[in-house]
């Protein structure tokens, strides 16, 4: 990816957190803006400062909603132009414990942080093939890589990843690029949306404060876009926030290795 000016980019989860900060480094190079998001007041509130910078347009969406998701792509396409740039970044953080399971907050889980990935590709997906050009990007995270406890939200993520590696290879021929973002912890208040969302999946009270203190000691959202933006420019098939996952990693891949 090298030119910016006057692409259209489609955001979901764009009006907070990860997203907002991608949609800023991408509105600062004249990129156009469609914004979805399913808290209507935080969409009002980012298209009112992104729209001193570049033209946008915004969408409450729940990404598991399979109609919703075709009418705003067509809507957008309608007001902007094009998309070529899909960034499938709406997720959560549920969370239970293995003995709270249920089938129910399996649903929730993967309805949001994995399905509501597939939505997004396979809405826009072939219209890309179509015109031969385009860009996905998938938030995954560092917990689609190594494992952590958080059996919900890992199973979900190592999915994203595996989906964003294989469709990286169906597409280079279509001339369209693939990455997915693997993040560590990052400044966002991605533990209380959740809560907001489901209180069902919400972390129990008593792992909050650590966990959002693990979260405030990564980059900043802002940061994060520019990091984006820069393993776009670079085509890079994974793109990471940090390098906290580095010694996790390395042990993953010697056991795997091991095991051969």
């Amino acid at each position: 990816m090298r030119e910016w000016t006057g692409v259209v980019a489609f955001i979901t989860g764009g009006a907070r957190g990860i997203g907002l900060g991608i949609a800023r480094a991408l509105g600062r190079r004249g990129v156009r803006l469609a914004l979805a998001d399913i808290d209507a007041e935080a969409l009002a509130g980012a298209a009112q400062e992104l729209s001193r910078v570049t033209a946008v347009e915004i969408y409450r969406l729940d990404v598991r909603d399979r109609a919703g998701f075709a009418a705003a792509a067509q809507e957008a396409e309608e007001a902007l132009g094009h998309v070529d740039l899909l960034f499938n970044n709406a997720g959560i953080v549920p969370h239970a414990a293995v003995e709270e399971l249920s089938y129910d907050k399996w649903d929730l889980a993967l309805a949001v942080n994995l399905t509501g990935v597939i939505n997004g590709v396979q809405t826009f997906l072939p219209r890309m093939i179509e015109r031969r050009r385009g860009y996905v990007v998938n938030t995954a995270s560092a917990a689609g890589l190594v494992s952590d406890p958080n059996l919900l939200y890992a199973t979900a993520k190592f999915a994203v990843v595996g989906l964003s590696e294989s469709l990286r290879l169906n597409v280079a021929e279509h001339g369209i690029d693939v990455s997915v973002l693997c993040p560590g912890p990052v400044d966002t208040d991605i533990v209380a949306n959740t809560r907001l969302l489901e209180e069902s999946v919400a972390l129990r009270d008593e792992l909050v404060p650590a966990v959002a203190t693990f979260l405030k000691s990564g980059p900043s959202i802002d940061a994060v876009g520019e990091m984006v933006v820069a393993g776009m420019e670079a085509r890079q098939p994974w793109i990471f926030t940090g390098d906290e996952v580095r010694p996790h990693l390395a042990k993953r891949m010697a056991a795997l290795l091991d095991a051969l």
